[in-house]
């Protein structure tokens, strides 16, 4: 079966005409036309889904994540775009061949799908109606591929019939670096977006008792899916050698904080020996992770000197640790400005 996509953007194309964004303004008039998708010259997408008649020997079926069709020979397409999504969860069901999806609008659906087992390894997974949701081409490439989907170029014929590309791994360790609002949360999360599943690791107070950081604590948990488990925990260690799912580690500055608080810590250099037992067995956990991880950390060498003896002691703890964590990680990166930039060994 062959699928020819004509268009891969959204209703008015990207750039979108007379729209002065920077991301419409990267791209040359034209870039992506307006989505067009076409499956062995008999079904036209989105257009064939108004309620029309379709041609012989194809079938749609309302599904939870989109609108799927069944055609001619078995194949199966799940067009997962809005307005056609009504959950992220839903029944399990049998593989997709191809799914056509909006991961600019909700990249967790995704997750939701691979969890019910309609994508696969064997499914071909296109980005559809694309847009300036995105700031460019290679920011949408960036994160298309940490979340297993293709790109497609206009006038790009997929045979179904064909594997589907193998999908690049993971890194196994992330470790985000970040000085305060510059994104590096949101970058975690970006990360994992797609996983069928995923442990949100909070190390930092609940909020009772402080409005302002309880409405930071209430700002995190409205941005990540609602299906992430979150686990309120100061052990790290454990979690890494036993979690069964991907974790979100946010973050090790809390972490750290903590440490000092239940090691007797501040008030000298009595508890550091404790300190760094604690960070051996944490990154000796990290060396040994088997599931994927992704840990934000603050970025603390680049500001003013503290002017206290604990906080310089923080400082230089929390520096160390990163310093260590980054050596045995496969990527790292530092967040400035909501942009993540790699740092190569």
């Amino acid at each position: 079966m062959k699928v020819l996509f004509s268009g891969t953007a959204g209703a008015e194309g990207w750039p979108v005409p007379g729209c002065g964004c920077a991301s419409c303004s990267r791209l040359s008039p034209g870039d992506r036309r307006p989505a067009e998708i076409v499956l062995d010259g008999a079904v036209r997408l989105p257009h064939d889904l108004s309620g029309g008649p379709l041609p012989a020997g194809h079938r749609v079926f309302a599904d939870p994540g989109g609108l799927l069709l069944t055609c001619p020979g078995g194949h199966r397409v799940l067009y997962a775009v809005p307005p056609h999504v009504r959950s992220l969860d839903g029944p399990a069901g049998r593989a997709c061949d191809l799914v056509l999806v909006d991961v600019l609008d909700r990249p967790e659906l995704l997750g939701g799908l691979r969890r019910r087992g309609l994508v696969t390894d064997a499914t071909h997974v296109v980005a559809a109606h694309l847009d300036h949701r995105v700031p460019s081409e290679a920011e949408l490439a960036r994160r298309t591929a940490l979340w297993g989907v293709r790109t497609v170029p206009d006038g790009t014929v997929l045979d179904l019939d064909e594997p589907a590309p193998a999908p690049c791994a993971p890194p196994r360790r992330t470790l985000l670096l970040g000085g305060s609002r510059s994104g590096k949360s949101a970058e975690a999360e970006l990360r994992l977006a797609a996983e069928p599943e995923v442990r949100y690791v909070a190390t930092g107070p609940s909020g009772d008792g402080d409005d302002e950081w309880a409405r930071r604590v209430r700002a995190h948990r409205e941005r990540r899916p609602a299906r992430w488990e979150t686990v309120e925990s100061t052990d790290l260690a454990g979690l890494l050698r036993d979690s069964p799912v991907p974790l979100l580690v946010d973050g090790l500055g809390t972490w750290v904080a903590a440490v000092f608080d239940e090691c007797g810590a501040w008030s000298g250099d009595h508890g550091l020996p404790a300190v760094e037992a604690r960070f051996d067995e944490l990154v000796e956990a990290w060396r040994r992770v088997r599931r994927r991880v992704v840990a934000v950390s603050d970025e603390v060498g680049l500001g003013v000197v503290p002017a206290t003896a604990s906080g310089r002691m923080f400082r230089d703890a929390l520096g160390a640790l990163n310093r260590r964590l980054a050596a045995e990680s496969e990527d790292v990166a530092l967040v400035v400005a909501g942009r993540p930039m790699p740092l190569p060994v």
